[in-house]
């Protein structure tokens, strides 16, 4: 078995999860491969006392791992899809950050957890990507231009609302008059678009979801549709540019430049464990069900 290991951060007294991370590796005799930077961080950190430089490193992945651990929070995983892409290869997180809903194995459990990861003792799930394009193209947007969570357009430098024209297969929904736009995987409907008053979307359902940020006209609210549907964005505003993010990614676009979204070719492949089903992390990361009159 060939692993990859990244991460983005060094959290705080995060050093001893590393530590026992590549120690219970070494001790399987896994082929291990660290991110080239991340290596550097732990070494500038210095709370790793052993030396694992014995262990590959590297900028770019291709088809012999067998597995990529992300460790840190959902925000790294996230920045792992542009290694991954279209390798199908599984990645596993370890939460080493706060939230997690896609880091999902405690960093308490490293050592019973790569055992089960050994045992094959998980399930895979699939999820959904964006890519998008633009017209005219946008150079800085189409090296890594997949998002796991969301698509977002926003005002840049400025006050003043835009107003976001779409269309859905080359139909005319509607012009948004807000602070923006965000386009949602299931996926991605526990991030940005649920601060916004989007619905939570179970990650295996085919759909995409449109929800408006802060908009002006009342009457705008979240849309769920088909996730085979291609999605047209044509943003306009006082400002001269606007804002496109795509996950943790930023770039400006000019005004009246065309944004296409429309579902990856690929997904990505998530392994999960029995005890961290997406309704289990709902039920412990939002409180659902909790009452302090019980």
């Amino acid at each position: 078995m060939k692993v990859g290991i990244y991460g983005q951060f060094y959290h705080a007294n995060s050093g001893i999860y590393i530590e026992e991370l590549l120690n219970v590796l070494d001790e399987e005799n896994i082929k291990v491969a660290i991110e080239e930077n991340f290596l550097k961080l732990i070494d500038e950190n210095n709370e790793i006392k052993k030396d694992f430089h014995h262990f590959e490193t590297f900028k770019k992945l291709d088809g012999d791992f067998d597995i990529f651990i992300s460790v840190g929070g959902d925000g790294t995983i996230l920045q792992s899809v542009k290694y991954i892409q279209d390798l199908d290869i599984p990645i596993m997180g370890i939460n080493t950050g706060r939230l997690g809903f896609l880091a999902t194995v405690n960093k308490e459990e490293i050592r019973t957890t790569i055992t089960r990861l050994l045992n094959k003792d998980y399930k895979i799930s699939e999820r959904s990507l964006l890519s998008i394009r633009t017209n005219p193209k946008v150079e800085a947007l189409f090296e890594n231009n997949f998002a796991l969570n969301e698509v977002a357009v926003s005002r840049k430098n400025t006050t003043s609302m835009i107003t976001v024209d779409t269309w859905l297969d080359d139909e005319f929904l509607t012009a948004y008059w807000a602070d923006g736009l965000i386009v949602s995987t299931p996926t991605g409907s526990t991030g940005y678009s649920l601060s916004c008053g989007g619905p939570v979307v179970t990650p295996a359902t085919k759909a995409l979801i449109i929800t408006p940020i802060a908009p002006h006209n009342l009457n705008a609210r979240p849309l769920v549709i088909k996730d085979n549907t291609k999605i047209t964005l044509k943003v306009s505003g006082r400002a001269d540019d606007y804002l496109v993010s795509m996950d943790s990614r930023i770039a400006t676009l000019k005004n009246n430049t065309t944004i296409t979204i429309q579902k990856a070719p690929f997904k990505l492949k998530m392994v999960e464990f029995t005890e961290d089903s997406f309704l289990k992390t709902l039920r412990k990361k939002l409180l659902w069900g909790e009452d302090k009159r019980n």
